[in-house]
């Protein structure tokens, strides 16, 4: 799946792309129909703990899926991120199939 990636206010490492580009492939194991993703990362309230947020769109064909999560590591906001997306495609294609059969 192509992705795009976008950091505000920062540079993301090579390290955080690989793991975010890792993750969000792995969704088409519930969704085959994926069009491509954009990942946004931004620093939240600089005073609290958790303030790494991650927002993931995906596109699939007549909807767009978005998601976004908030933590104290980037890594752990897109894992985050990926579950919640991985839900809504697994409900996404059951519903698809429900219709065809």
């Amino acid at each position: 799946m192509k992705v795009r990636i976008q950091a505000v206010d920062f540079k993301a490492d090579q390290k955080l792309i690989d793991f975010t580009q890792k993750k969000l492939d792995k969704l088409d194991q519930y969704f085959d129909k994926i069009i491509d993703g954009g990942v946004h990362f931004k620093l939240g309230n600089k005073s609290d703990k958790d303030n790494k947020i991650s927002e993931i769109k995906i596109n699939v064909p007549g909807d767009e899926l978005v998601v976004k999560k908030q933590a104290k590591t980037y890594e752990e906001a897109v894992d985050l991120c990926a579950e919640s997306l991985a839900r809504m495609l697994k409900k996404k294609n059951d519903k698809l199939n429900t219709h065809i059969s």
